[in-house]
């Protein structure tokens, strides 16, 4: 289903979209979820592959994951974000169904092994107390462990991943929805060389910063209130070191609020005054979620 809050920016009829990972990663289902299937998917083997692409003229737009419900930040997209120079003109937030995953010929019965992104081992804890003669073996992505197990064509192993990638590998589905927690979402942000276009702008109901603050008592606490005073609703506060200067940190927040708002804006001007920098990382559309979406 696609969110209509957000509107292409680029001229292109079939928008190339990078993500991290193998065809069929939750990232790809996010994208799809964003930006209907009419989409060219350019997967990339790593995060710093996954910033690079829009630069390195792959793709014209990045999809990160930034935060999941259940193992918080990804900390790698905070990092690299900060050393990009794209903008956030988007975002969906994507449900995390986990299946299990083996060859044509699979049965549950002869499974010996299941193949996975370690994170997505954690998240299905439960499956592996009712089965413990499974062992587990970590892997780079979810879609890559189906594609390793089917191309191997051994039933006795298997992978944890999303549906679309037993579709795209031609895999068995043995259980579906063996993630221990139904309320596990990854936020995805679309990333573009360019912030909104101001036809799209005036949707934007979500501001995305990064500010470092003088080193002096009560820094952040003057920062947050700047907001606080104007009633500017602070969704995520995330601190990250800053490198190559030990024991200093910058924080990103995520804020409901329109950039064009005569409130946001007096914000803004008000932190730039004493803040020692002060980064816009995007004005974008809120994407909402219901759980009738979790399919």
């Amino acid at each position: 289903m696609m969110n209509r809050g957000f509107q292409m920016t680029a001229a292109a009829a079939i928008p190339r979209i990078a993500f991290q990972g193998e065809r069929g990663a939750f990232s790809e289902e996010a994208a799809v979820r964003l930006l209907s299937e009419n989409i060219e998917a350019v997967p990339r083997p790593s995060f710093e592959a996954l910033f690079s692409a829009v630069a390195d003229g792959a793709a014209d737009y990045a999809l990160a994951p930034i935060e999941n419900t259940l193992a918080g930040s990804v900390y790698r997209s905070y990092d690299l974000l900060l050393e990009s120079h794209l903008h956030i003109v988007g975002e969906v937030i994507h449900p995390i169904a986990l299946h299990l995953i083996g060859t044509p010929d699979a049965t549950l019965d002869r499974l010996e092994t299941v193949e996975s992104h370690p994170v997505a081992l954690a998240q299905c804890e439960h499956l592996f107390r009712a089965h413990p003669q499974l062992l587990r073996v970590a892997s780079l992505d979810t879609a890559g462990s189906v594609r390793a197990v089917i191309a191997a064509n051994d039933p006795s192993r298997a992978a944890i991943a999303a549906k679309r990638a037993s579709e795209i590998y031609g895999g068995r589905i043995l259980l579906e929805h063996i993630e221990d927690h139904r309320e596990n979402y990854t936020r995805f942000l679309l990333l573009a060389s360019q912030p909104l276009l101001p036809e799209s702008s005036s949707r934007a109901n979500k501001l995305s910063l990064v500010i470092e603050l003088p080193h002096q008592p009560g820094a952040l606490h003057r920062a947050l209130g700047i907001f606080a005073r104007r009633e500017i609703n602070l969704l995520k506060i995330e601190s990250r070191p800053i490198p190559g200067r030990p024991w200093q940190y910058c924080f990103y927040l995520d804020l409901q609020a329109a950039l064009h708002n005569s409130d946001t804006a007096a914000a803004l001007e008000e932190l730039r005054l004493w803040a020692a920098e002060v980064r816009l990382l995007g004005s974008y559309p809120a994407h909402e979620i219901s759980t009738s979406n979790f399919k």
